[in-house]
């Protein structure tokens, strides 16, 4: 039975190892910004269709990419040196995650990113929490991420583009920019070739589990990004 949480309860979860359905570690609960917070402090975030409970998730293994393993292509080498995209962070964040939430995947019927997870990581992202990264070509927003950032690790979410390379564009100019600053994993849950092309691997959940917690004990990058410049 998946142990069911309600609004009253502590931002306390179960533990991860302890779930009896694979990966799912919880339901209910709320998507206010202390249990969202909470959740990914302890491995674990949100991932649910619009006609389910709020479902919490914890995955085994965890799909992570080390900065310093992040793979580039000869070819995506090119398109960034020639700056076939400009690349922002912060400066778009609503239009990011409608455009993850539009954005049509094979396989998927819908969106799991409902108006409440909306609404709830725009609140983040106003707490300076939550952050993007974007990719423009003549004026256009054409690609871009967002996701959290806590210590010393970055929690990926969802991405999109509209034109090929754009979001693989923004992705790895947010890793190297990153890397820079100290972050050391960045966590993109669950596998997808799209991020293994890219350097992502998978990790058992207790490595995983235990690499966050050193990693958040560092200190983190609050506040706005919209005054990086690549």
């Amino acid at each position: 039975m998946i142990p069911y949480l309600t609004v009253n309860d502590s931002f306390q979860f179960p533990d991860p190892s302890e779930a009896e359905v694979p990966g799912i570690v919880a339901s209910g609960g709320n998507l206010s910004p202390g249990m969202l917070v909470s959740a990914y402090r302890q491995g674990i975030f949100p991932w649910f269709n619009e006609e389910d409970p709020i479902l919490w998730w914890s995955p085994d293994p965890r799909f992570v990419l080390y900065p310093e393993q992040l793979h580039v292509s000869k070819s995506m080498n090119k398109i960034i040196k020639r700056r076939t995209f400009s690349v922002s962070f912060d400066t778009a964040f609503d239009q990011v995650i409608d455009c993850c939430a539009a954005k049509e995947r094979p396989g998927q019927d819908g969106t799991w990113i409902t108006r409440d997870m909306r609404d709830a990581y725009c609140v983040l992202h106003r707490l300076g929490i939550a952050h993007s990264a974007e990719a423009w070509q003549d004026g256009r927003l054409v690609g871009g991420l967002y996701g959290l950032s806590l210590g010393k690790i970055f929690f990926g979410e969802s991405m999109f583009t509209h034109v090929p390379n754009a979001s693989k564009t923004a992705f790895i100019s947010l890793v190297r920019e990153l890397s820079v600053r100290g972050v050391k994993l960045i966590d993109c849950q669950v596998y997808t070739h799209h991020l293994h092309s890219l350097g992502a691997e998978d990790i058992p959940r207790d490595r995983y589990l235990k690499e966050l917690k050193a990693l958040l004990e560092q200190a983190g990058m609050s506040g706005s990004w919209s005054n990086w410049v690549l």
